[in-house]
């Protein structure tokens, strides 16, 4: 039984999932509230069920990127629940969630707004293979790089926020069944060794550098 954990942006995506079938999932939008309701909506999902988290067997945890925030909230929570727990937890990208839960009938670009004419985004192709790992990137040099590719979708939930066009825009929605599928042998990780996984340095970071 696998536990689903996404707080990267200001939705909180989360479910437990047993033999390919969802037992309970919430996504909804939070925004600023997301740092209060996390946890307890979490809880809430095993205190509907007949699950106890002594039931789940492993824990996946988007490490981001989107928000900083955020980030720390999930990886937190899902980090408490390892450890406590006893049970292997790894980590995967949000741009990795959002370009697995899409059908992989074009080319896929999941494309999250990081403002100042940057984002974040990759680029996976119909056989599941990454063309652009999750990067930070203009939206000029993420153009550059789709140049040569005929038909592509954006995935995002930032439509009007984004500075690029596809044929295909398609909003987000977490096909949480797939992703656990798709990740749920991927290596374990050390609980302790878990952080947050921004692509960029955070603004208090930029200026001490600066």
């Amino acid at each position: 039984m696998i536990l689903y954990i996404d707080t990267s942006s200001s939705h909180l995506y989360t479910g437990i999932v047993e033999n390919g079938k969802i037992r309970k999932e919430i996504k909804k939008e939070y925004g600023h509230e997301l740092s209060k309701v996390a946890l307890p909506e979490i809880v809430s999902m095993f205190e509907h069920t007949d699950i106890t988290p002594h039931d789940i067997t492993k824990i996946i945890v988007v490490n981001g990127p989107g928000s900083f925030t955020g980030i720390r909230i999930g990886i937190t929570i899902a980090k408490v629940y390892a450890w406590s727990l006893k049970v292997p937890i790894t980590t995967i990208t949000s741009l990795e969630a959002m370009a697995t839960s899409s059908k992989n009938d074009l080319v896929r670009v999941p494309v999250i707004d990081a403002r100042r004419g940057y984002c974040y985004a990759a680029i996976v192709d119909s056989d599941d293979d990454m063309l652009l790992e999750p990067t930070y990137i203009t939206y000029e040099k993420l153009k550059e790089k789709l140049k040569n590719v005929s038909e592509y979708k954006i995935i995002t939930n930032d439509q009007e926020k984004i500075q690029i066009e596809a044929d295909v825009i398609e909003a987000y929605d977490p096909d949480i069944i797939k992703i656990t599928d798709t990740y749920k042998d991927k290596k374990d990780i050390n609980p302790h060794a878990i952080n947050p996984d921004y692509l960029k340095l955070t603004e208090a970071e930029e200026s001490r550098q600066g």
